[in-house]
């Protein structure tokens, strides 16, 4: 049987299947899992404003954001910081996972517009310009 049609492949590889998931070293979830795809009628006021004003129809580079947790806390993953930012005390979190996706996705935007973003000191440290 094929690598890909084994279906103990994740039992006994890794089952990393193309380049850039062994880059990253996970799997790319929404490639078998149609469910991980965003659901664009929970779309938050915010998110919408966001594409509206990008031009975009959709949320592509997004699609792979979720609320996860860090610590015991909930939590989205900033890569563009390697960590994790935990979503502030008192916000509550909606019952569907969808629309916590949705939330940790305007989250992350908003922290990385945000001049509390720690990739702003960096500029202002070493920025030309």
């Amino acid at each position: 049987m094929s690598e890909t049609g084994d279906i103990d492949r994740y039992l006994t590889s890794d089952g990393l299947d193309t380049a850039r998931e062994k880059d990253i070293g996970q799997h790319i979830g929404y490639r078998y899992d149609i469910n991980l795809l965003p659901d664009y009628s929970r779309v938050t006021p915010f998110l919408e404003t966001y594409m509206a004003i990008m031009g975009w129809d959709d949320l592509n580079w997004l699609e792979d954001v979720h609320m996860g947790y860090e610590e015991g806390r909930p939590a989205v993953f900033d890569r563009n910081i390697n960590g994790w930012v935990t979503v502030p005390e008192g916000v509550a979190l909606p019952d569907n996972q969808q629309d916590r996706d949705m939330l940790a996705r305007e989250l992350l935007i908003r922290f990385q517009m945000s001049p509390d973003h720690p990739l702003v000191a960096l500029k202002q440290a070493y920025a030309k310009f």
